[in-house]
């Protein structure tokens, strides 16, 4: 390598990769349990409007409110939608802590909806109990979460971006990085690592062709996946994909779930409702895409039939946060939801475990199988476990990570690792006529749909892995002209590692589950005698991906899956 790189080294006790949701949460328990200790939030944006949460939120999705529920009951309800492959201890925690989160944001300033009464005003849109909150001013959260973690005196070191996760003597030590800005390679030491860098939001292509214009936030690109995988930590069900509905040409969820609690539904072409229940599961998805292709579609989100308070009502919280583009999408198309549905239709595939079920695999306490890695938020996978979930992990993260770090001290890098990885980093640097990132990433996520869009198909996926392992080669000729383009150019390096995992995942499940998530078309039937487990993978020493199965634990609340099954269908009408 020619070019001159400046090195920075950072030295912490704990270092949180990713200052969204898990992240900025994990980092302040992490300085509550130690406050003598030094915690670092490591960024590749920045944190004030970074993650999932950028823009805001416009509702709580899993909020065991006592009273409303119970954390037993949350626990059947997730166990029931992701047919039972869960590590229930670990989502009893949500369940069990998720009050005591929605407590402490509200002690910080976040405003969540009450009715008259000053009581909660909870909204049903799972099949029995109440746990959607909505937050009228959510807009203001990620701002709320920046403030405490100043507060809290946390290290924020915003524009680099973490590309390995440094493992010694059998323990996470730290990571290694850039500075997206000024080019400079960053070494970070740290006694525990928390991983919170979100979903890969960028692995199947939006129908719209534009690279960024992803359901998920396009900036997580299955950062934490790829470095969890490269440190040799265990991920599983990689097999289940995120698949949304969403508005059609608009890289945001349609929000049946906001609408429905205020009397919207999912209606077809013919006006008809088609599905019961607006949870997100992949059983819904699957109905939706049967209708897609029944001639009945296309579908929509109906509201016409509301009076003018409701629908006020509804825009105001759905045009106000998260993506408050959504009026002027609207505006500039003369649609109207008086007048109007909004036409909706399926995403891009995705890995996010807060929305389904794929992730690094983690306990009840946030623990990888790496010992001093952690993980939290969408790449950790606790079914289903959306905001509140991400909030719960990074507070068992960072006080976990606190426990763990007593007694330790740091070790020095490996020297020639690093200039590995270095080297690694900066190749598309010394090709800067190579080939753009775009049009490397563009091919890739067209494979992705081209080859793992369900229905899956096994002789399908076997041509699309072939691509994917060869993609390697492509990779190597992609040219980087100033950092931030190397930025884009690592981001493609994580999301073919996803693709890889994504693909040998579906092929070694041979049954269909999770609905649309893992329906195989030459396996389309649920076989709980052979597969029900979890299926897991990780980087063997010899530097080959291998899989196997992990089996369930025993469950902490009863639940009989023979009886309570998740049927959303609507069969008669």
């Amino acid at each position: 390598m020619d070019i001159q790189i400046n090195t920075q080294r950072i030295q912490t006790d704990v270092l949180v990769i990713g200052g969204g949701t898990a992240g900025t949460m994990a980092a302040i328990k992490a300085k509550q349990a130690h406050p003598d200790g030094d915690v670092l939030i490591l960024e590749k944006a920045n944190i004030r409007r970074s993650g999932a949460i950028a823009m805001g939120m416009d509702g709580v999705n899993t909020a065991v409110i006592p009273g409303n529920s119970t954390p037993e009951q949350y626990v059947r309800e997730v166990t029931i939608a992701n047919d039972g492959i869960v590590n229930q201890k670990a989502v009893y925690q949500t369940g069990k802590l998720g009050f005591e989160v929605i407590q402490e944001l509200e002690s910080w300033g976040v405003k969540f909806q009450k009715d008259t009464q000053g009581n909660y005003d909870l909204k049903q849109v799972h099949r029995v109990g109440k746990y959607v909150l909505p937050m009228p001013e959510g807009k203001d959260l990620k701002t709320i979460l920046t403030r405490q973690v100043k507060r809290h005196k946390v290290r924020v070191t915003n524009r680099v971006m973490a590309t390995r996760v440094l493992v010694q003597n059998g323990r996470a030590i730290g990571a290694v990085g850039f500075d997206v800005r000024s080019g400079d390679f960053v070494v970070i030491q740290a006694k525990a690592v928390i991983l919170c860098t979100g979903a890969c939001g960028r692995l199947g292509l939006p129908l719209s062709g534009y690279l960024y214009g992803t359901y998920e936030n396009p900036t997580n690109a299955g950062d934490g996946y790829s470095m969890a995988y490269h440190a040799g930590a265990e991920l599983t069900n990689i097999e289940c994909f995120q698949i949304n509905p969403l508005i059609k040409d608009y890289n945001g969820p349609a929000c049946a779930y906001v609408a429905g609690p205020f009397g919207a539904y999912t209606a077809n072409a013919e006006g008809y409702r088609f599905i019961r229940c607006d949870y997100w599961s992949g059983q819904m998805m699957l109905e939706i895409w049967k209708e897609l292709n029944s001639g009945k579609g296309p579908i929509q989100l109906k509201m016409t039939h509301l009076d003018e308070d409701t629908i006020a009502e509804i825009e105001s919280i759905l045009w106000s946060n998260e993506r408050p583009s959504r009026g002027r999408f609207h505006e500039g198309r003369g649609e109207n939801y008086r007048t109007h549905g909004v036409e909706m239709h399926i995403s891009e595939i995705g890995l996010c475990s807060g929305h389904s079920a794929s992730g690094v695999w983690v306990n009840e306490k946030a623990e990888t199988t790496i010992p001093g890695l952690y993980a939290a938020g969408d790449m950790a996978s606790v079914p289903h476990n959306y905001m509140i979930g991400a909030f719960v992990f990074g507070r068992l993260a960072g006080i976990h990570a606190v426990d763990y770090i007593q007694e330790l001290e740091h070790i020095e890098p490996d020297l020639d690792f690093l200039k590995a990885e270095k080297a690694r980093i900066y190749a598309p640097l010394t090709r800067p006529n190579g080939i753009p990132h775009t049009q490397v990433e563009y091919k890739l996520r067209r494979l992705v749909n081209d080859y793992l869009q369900p229905p899956k198909v096994g002789h399908k996926m076997e041509i699309g892995l072939n691509y994917f392992t060869r993609y390697n080669e492509t990779l190597d000729m992609m040219g980087a002209r100033d950092p931030h383009e190397l930025m884009r150019c690592m981001e493609v390096h994580f999301i073919r590692d996803c693709a890889e995992m994504a693909a040998r995942s579906s092929l070694y499940r041979r049954e269909s589950r999770w609905g649309l998530y893992h329906y195989r078309l030459d396996y389309p039937e649920k076989n709980n005698e052979e597969w029900f487990c979890h299926i897991n993978l990780k980087k063997h020493e010899s530097g080959e991906m291998i899989l196997f199965k992990r089996q369930v634990e025993p469950y902490v609340v009863e639940v009989d899956l023979e009886k309570e099954v998740y049927d959303v269908a609507v069969r008669k009408r």
